[in-house]
């Protein structure tokens, strides 16, 4: 695919979750040199596409999901020697807790290839798509339209409401999840650490304002408290408790952003006990108090 095959195309603006489901042929290639301001997430249905962004490449096949973060320069297209590429895009503002999700299948440039999905929760993820694209659609009356089982190609799908925004993006999340906690092709420090834990940290991830402790932890893995933070130390490069706090905190940011419910509701949801010390660690962590982050976000 050449540079002067690809043809230019304006990204969606970056408050709406817009998604669509396209089948292409060779030939097809859009270029953005400025990037966009939104996250684009591809999954690959069948074919396969060449995404590039900055100085990272990946093809994508199917079961493969593509994250393109925002502001870097990027183009995509039907792969050399392709017949075509049937696949998923989503255009919106990534969830502050996807960032970390994604990381460790970061290749460069802000491009993020989780690769190879199993296929045990490809289906999952490709209905988790379907109904993006159908809550999308979700004009606020009535229940939202069901799922197409075969979707239009290029019927593009725009969240305009607040409802229908967060469902969709309750549906893109799964399917990120979904394909980060199953891929165990991840370049992070995770990858290749202790199965026990890689459990540890997923218990911690699951549940974050749960009560947990490194004694509790140690217990779920079979490990005893002092060889359970070693080895997090060692093999992560932070303790237990950190990872948890880290973890609260993105949770914490979660709520603010999807919901209105009061700090201290906050604090307490994601195992704070201490609203004041929420505050500051929260402070601490992204800049802004809790509160000036919803507005800031909102």
């Amino acid at each position: 695919m050449n540079a002067d095959d690809l043809s230019e195309a304006a990204a969606p603006p970056p408050g709406l979750v817009t998604v669509a489901y396209f089948d292409e042929r060779p030939g097809y290639a859009v270029r953005r040199p400025r990037g966009a301001d939104s996250w684009l997430f591809t999954w690959t249905a069948a074919g396969s596409g060449l995404l590039r962004q900055g100085d990272a490449e990946v093809v994508a096949g199917p079961g493969d999901l593509v994250a393109l973060g925002p502001g870097v320069p990027h183009r995509y297209g039907v792969a050399d020697g392709a017949e075509r590429w049937a696949f998923w895009w989503a255009h919106c503002q990534a969830r502050t807790a996807w960032g970390a999700w994604l990381r460790p299948h970061l290749d460069g440039g802000r491009l993020y290839a989780v690769t190879p999905v199993p296929d045990a929760v490809r289906a999952r993820i490709a209905a988790a798509f379907a109904r993006v694209h159908a809550d999308a659609r979700w004009s606020g009356d009535g229940a939202p339209p069901a799922p197409d089982p075969s979707p239009e190609p290029g019927r593009v799908a725009v969240a305009h409401t607040a409802a229908a925004r967060e469902l969709a993006l309750g549906g893109l999340e799964e399917a990120v999840l979904l394909a980060v906690s199953t891929t165990a092709g991840g370049r992070g420090a995770s990858a290749g650490a202790d199965p026990r834990v890689r459990r540890a940290e997923a218990l911690i991830a699951a549940d974050p304002g749960a009560p947990h402790t490194v004694e509790s932890l140690a217990a779920q893995v079979s490990l005893s408290a002092s060889r359970l933070a070693h080895l997090f130390s060692e093999q992560l490069g932070h303790t237990p408790m950190r990872a948890l706090r880290d973890a609260r905190l993105r949770h914490a940011a979660r709520l603010l952003e999807a919901t209105d419910l009061p700090v201290a509701r906050v604090a307490a949801a994601s195992g704070f006990a201490s609203a004041f010390h929420f505050s500051r660690v929260f402070r601490e962590r992204y800049g802004v108090p809790p509160g000036a982050y919803r507005r800031r976000v909102g």
